[in-house]
């Protein structure tokens, strides 16, 4: 049993990361600025008030835990610091803890997949990194900040997600392209987050995953 920080756990991959964990027999903290938004309930289940850009709210519950799950989000099409500034206000909070694991979820296309097809590379470079090329910025700059940092992270890079069932199969590469990346759903991504919170293969690693 591990006892778990999420943050990000009112989207779509952090339910998945929440409820897979309980399942596992974790403990599981929630950092969330609307606690009516989690909708299930468990004895090894704690909700905190708290934003990710306010320290403060959560600097207490992030004391003893032995990893941090981010799954971070923001809406596309507007300029956003919850993921750099997010990150960096997570990591102050752990180092002052004493804690040194974080997993934090970025984006398969923040750069063009160089190992994907022709199609892909189109889509990735004139269409998805300009939907979303505030998300991706930011995204960058959570992975630059937590390269300088001393914490034992992983950046995980998905594949197009999506909502179908977990199924425990997929691809994935460690520090290295991904060849022909196309998509991943959240429950499986979940799956491989829970899977890896004490591999230290993964450890000041960015991961790629797909099917």
């Amino acid at each position: 049993m591990r006892k778990i920080i999420v943050f990000g756990a009112t989207g779509g991959t952090g339910k998945q990361v929440v409820e897979q964990a309980l399942e596992g027999g974790h403990k599981v903290t929630v950092i969330v600025r609307n606690p009516d938004a989690i909708t299930i309930s468990h004895r090894n289940l704690e909700i905190i008030k708290g934003d990710v850009l306010q320290p403060i709210t959560f600097e207490n519950a992030i004391k003893e835990k032995d990893a941090v799950v981010s799954c971070l989000g923001s809406k596309a099409g507007k300029p956003t610091v919850v993921y750099s500034k997010g990150t960096s206000n997570i990591t102050s909070a752990m180092l002052k803890a004493g804690i040194d694991r974080i997993i934090c979820i970025s984006a398969g296309a923040v750069i063009v997949p160089p190992k994907s097809s022709f199609l892909m590379k189109f889509v990735a470079k004139n269409i998805l990194q300009r939907i979303f090329k505030y998300m991706y910025a930011d995204m960058l700059l959570m992975e630059k900040f937590l390269k300088e940092s001393p914490l034992n992270w992983t950046v995980i890079r998905p594949a197009r997600l999506t909502n179908k069932k977990r199924t425990g199969k997929y691809r994935t590469t460690v520090n290295e392209p991904l060849s022909n990346p196309s998509k991943i759903c959240r429950a499986d991504l979940s799956d491989y987050i829970l899977k890896h919170l004490n591999d230290e293969k993964t450890f000041k690693a960015i991961v790629e995953i797909s099917y």
